[in-house]
């Protein structure tokens, strides 16, 4: 039961920090939301920052399971499969909650180096470039640093001017771009 609470909890908070953000959404809310009692959520999570650190970790670990397997799942060549990385990308812009990253969201939000939201947020960055330079080592392209740095710039940039502009046909610009820099490393 208390499982069951804590995920209740979790789920509501996560909702509405991607919707809304972190800052602007006081725990009052997601008490509301939940229907749980204030007390069964300073059970659970003691404080707001530990519930948006649950939130981080739970969307992090979510999102790079979903993208690694989905980049995986597409039947093609190793080097192919660096394009398909956004052909990925563009999966997740077309679904109907998209709002951009929840981790570039955190890091504007909570722009400090050394808060730990941000610190979650880069950890996540950093787990993301090394799926990349795996995907390039598997590749066996040339010069990889460079390779993968090229991607997760086109990654990055697709992923905030999806959510600024509200239109994913800028991932296919990336695609292309990224098809280029692929053929000129291998």
């Amino acid at each position: 039961m208390r499982q069951r609470k804590k995920e209740q909890i979790l789920d509501v908070a996560s909702s509405l920090f991607y919707k809304q953000g972190i800052t602007a959404t006081g725990v009052d809310q997601v008490v509301a939301e939940s229907g749980v009692a204030k007390m069964t959520l300073y059970n659970n999570f003691p404080t707001k920052e530990h519930l948006v650190i649950a939130y981080l970790e739970t969307r992090d670990s979510l999102w790079r399971n979903w993208f690694e397997t989905t980049v995986y799942k597409k039947e093609v060549t190793p080097s192919e499969r660096l394009v398909a990385l956004f052909d990925t990308l563009e999966e997740w812009f077309l679904q109907s909650d998209f709002r951009g990253c929840s981790f570039i969201n955190t890091a504007a939000e909570f722009n400090e180096p050394t808060h730990s939201f941000h610190q979650v947020s880069l950890r996540h960055k950093s787990l993301l470039k090394n799926f990349i330079k795996k995907l390039v080592q598997e590749a066996g392209v040339r010069e990889e640093e460079e390779l993968t740095n090229a991607l997760y710039l086109l990654i990055e940039g697709s992923i905030v001017t999806a959510m600024i502009e509200g239109n994913h046909e800028t991932v296919h610009h990336a695609r292309r771009t990224a098809q280029k820099l692929v053929s000129i490393f291998l």
